[in-house]
């Protein structure tokens, strides 16, 4: 057998002739003669062949698994093989090649049948001349097929692809003609608009996706755009309103193009629901003005907080010198009254400072384990009597509440601060309700509610069926000296005061308001697996207020250290001062005798009090220590919660409550953590 060179690449026979290049043929031919005349007689025609000659089932089958053959020509017998049985392999292993019978002895009825089985022509061996013609009809027909073939598949595939894009879109897509009548209706668009493809096809695409409300100037524009073929506005994307089948309405952003590029156009409307994508703006915007909120309130809180610390300092001094002036004068002097009215003003600013810094979170806390529900319990006769006859009050308390951390004090006047803010809210009478449950605040909720992590919290929720808040009060409800109560009626402190313990605690708090809706506060805080604490009432003190002890006295506020010093001195202590750290080492360094206890500032310039006790408690290990300050922002008292091996001691204070601390702070053993 004569093998082949193997084909580099599969051209068609008719370009392999137009590119030079020979046209590979397989010959099935026992008659080496015929071969070679039939190999002149097609160059002689000019058509340049490479023929490779097969004798035998096994060489034809060998050269066929080749495979790069243009054309095959066979006998119709042969001693081994027929050439029947040689085109039924060749059907089946290369069904789109030429197959021609060159024979001297086929039949009309044979040569029919061969091509019912799929032969390309015959030619018989006493008529040569007619060989090449039939191969090159024979080799066109092929490409002719190769080319119908092509469009064929790529036509399909055209059409498998639109399926696929019409069927996996998440966008709506629907085809109309220039009238405006649907053609096709995708999956996604059954989704979006609630009609199935059956329902709508041949309908007007207006009347079923645009309200009745906006039909007239959006169909109109349409109607332009289907006329002229072509808008930019329609072509690039355009929001509108649509409607769904059963008309509720919706935004979306239509686009359309046109789509028919000979004849009749068709156009094709691309339509993607943004209704999520506006949800989430406007999430994102409400998580933007929360969170400039909240950075408005931080700022507010420190201007505030410096603000109370400077006026306690000045309380103090006023309060005190007060004090001890109405300690002097006798009853029924004139002046003495003229000192009390000095004396209750400045009880008042006292509580007003006491709210400022509770709302800067600059105030103590003495936080225990508490369950909210034994706190709303102990509070609700107060409350029935402060709210009134004219409003109902329900709590509705969750049994196994979880516990919470926080000072039962500063939540019972959270509660009673908005409490009567309800009260007011409700001037005919209404209902005020109480609810307390646990709840797990997730990272959806954290998105939309800034500065909120996730985890487990204790809600506390106080609604109202009052006259409700506009949008512009809620922003601003939480505002120091914001009020909508007249003139007189409010100092604009109280939701303050609450806003600042509610963070101080380490919780958050919300407000939700419609006009006319009434109003619900909702109150979140850390849930904690700790055992509550025994809430006691404070005991009244009632021992001695005098001693003989020494006390270092350190204050940068010199007035205030001179009547501090003053207080000390009239207690009968021996007080040694000075203004500051450095001041406070000479003065101990000149002072032979004990130390028993250090009153100190806690912020102070160049060295704070937690930095100076230290430090003496080298040269004076049995000193016990006492910090006072008006701001708690400080390693000692971190946040306003109090160490507690810390004694501490709230400005502005009183001469007796000075007094007082001092001696139980010296009165307290060494193990009691007072030192």
């Amino acid at each position: 057998m004569k093998h082949a060179e193997s084909a580099v690449k599969a051209e068609s026979g008719s370009e392999r002739v137009s590119m030079g290049k020979p046209i590979r043929i397989l010959h099935l031919e026992d008659n080496r003669n015929d071969a070679e005349l039939i190999q002149a007689l097609l160059a002689e025609d000019g058509l340049a062949c490479e023929i490779v000659r097969a004798e035998s089932r096994a060489d034809f089958a060998a050269a066929l698994g080749q495979g790069g053959w243009d054309l095959f020509l066979s006998d119709n017998t042969l001693p081994s093989f027929s050439g029947m049985a040689a085109l039924a392999l060749v059907r089946e292993r290369c069904p789109d090649v030429p197959f021609i019978f060159i024979s001297g002895t086929i039949g009309e009825e044979v040569a029919i049948e061969s091509l019912k089985k799929g032969a390309t022509d015959y030619v018989l061996k006493q008529r040569p001349a007619r060989l090449a013609s039939a191969v090159r009809r024979a080799l066109r027909e092929k490409d002719e097929r190769v080319v119908q073939k092509r469009a064929t598949e790529a036509m399909l595939r055209s059409e498998a692809m639109k399926s696929a894009v019409l069927r996996s879109s998440l966008d709506a897509i629907i085809t109309i003609d220039q009238r405006g009548l649907i053609l096709e209706f995708n999956p996604a668009a059954e989704a979006t608009f609630g009609y199935r493809r059956d329902e709508v096809m041949g309908k007007p695409m207006a009347e079923l996706i645009i309200p009745p409300s906006l039909r007239e100037k959006q169909y109109r524009d349409l109607a332009q755009y289907l006329a002229a073929g072509q808008g930019p506005v329609l072509e690039r994307g355009k929001e509108i309103i649509a409607m769904r089948a059963d008309e509720t309405e919706f935004p979306v952003e239509l686009a359309i193009t046109r789509i028919g590029l000979e004849g009749v156009p068709i156009f094709t409307a691309f339509i993607r629901d943004i209704s999520e994508l506006k949800r989430a703006e406007k999430e994102k915007e409400n998580l933007e003005a929360q969170f400039r909120q909240a950075q408005k309130m931080e700022a507010v809180g420190q201007l505030t907080g410096g603000i109370a610390h400077d006026f306690n300092n000045l309380l103090t001094i006023i309060n005190g010198y007060t004090e001890m002036l109405l300690q002097t004068l006798p009853a029924g002097d004139p002046q003495r009254d003229n000192a009390a009215q000095v004396k209750e003003a400045g009880d008042r600013a006292v509580a007003l400072t006491r709210q400022l810094l509770a709302f800067s979170r600059r105030q103590m806390l003495e936080p225990k384990v508490l369950d909210l529900n034994a706190v709303v319990t102990n509070i609700d006769k107060m409350l029935t009597r402060m709210i009134g006859e004219d409003i109902t009050l329900t709590s509705t308390l969750m049994p196994r509440l979880g516990r919470v951390k926080a000072d039962p004090g500063q939540i019972e006047q959270v509660i009673m601060n908005l409490a009567v803010n309800a009260r007011d809210a409700m001037p005919q009478g209404g209902k005020l309700t109480i609810e307390t449950t646990n709840v797990e605040l997730d990272e959806n909720f954290a998105q939309k509610h800034a500065v909120v992590k996730p985890g487990r919290y204790v809600m506390l929720a106080v609604s109202d069926t009052g006259c409700g808040m506009n949008a512009e009060t809620q922003q601003r409800i939480f505002e120091p000296f914001f009020t909508t109560k007249g003139l007189g009626k409010g100092t604009g402190l109280g939701l303050a005061t609450t806003y600042g313990i509610v963070k101080q605690s380490g919780g958050s708090i919300w407000v939700y308001s419609e006009v006319g809706q009434g109003t619900t506060f909702k109150v979140y805080l850390p849930r904690v697996d700790e055992k509550p604490d025994a809430v006691l009432p404070g005991a009244v003190g009632a021992s001695p207020l005098q001693g003989t002890e020494t006390i270092l006295l350190v204050e940068d506020d010199a007035p205030l250290r001179k009547l501090t010093h003053a207080i000390l001195r009239k207690g009968g202590y021996a007080v040694l001062s000075a203004g500051h750290g450095d001041e406070a080492f000479r003065v101990c360094a000149e002072h032979t005798g004990p130390i028993h206890l250090l009153v100190s500032d806690v912020v102070m310039p160049g060295m704070g009090g937690h930095e100076l006790a230290e430090r003496l408690k080298s040269a004076h290990p049995d000193m016990k220590v006492l910090y006072v300050s008006g701001y708690t922002d400080d390693t000692v008292v971190r946040h306003g919660v109090l160490n507690r091996n810390m004694a501490f001691l709230q400005k502005p204070f009183t001469m007796h409550g000075l007094l007082r601390k001092v001696r139980e702070v010296l009165d307290a053993p060494r193990n009691s953590g007072r030192n």
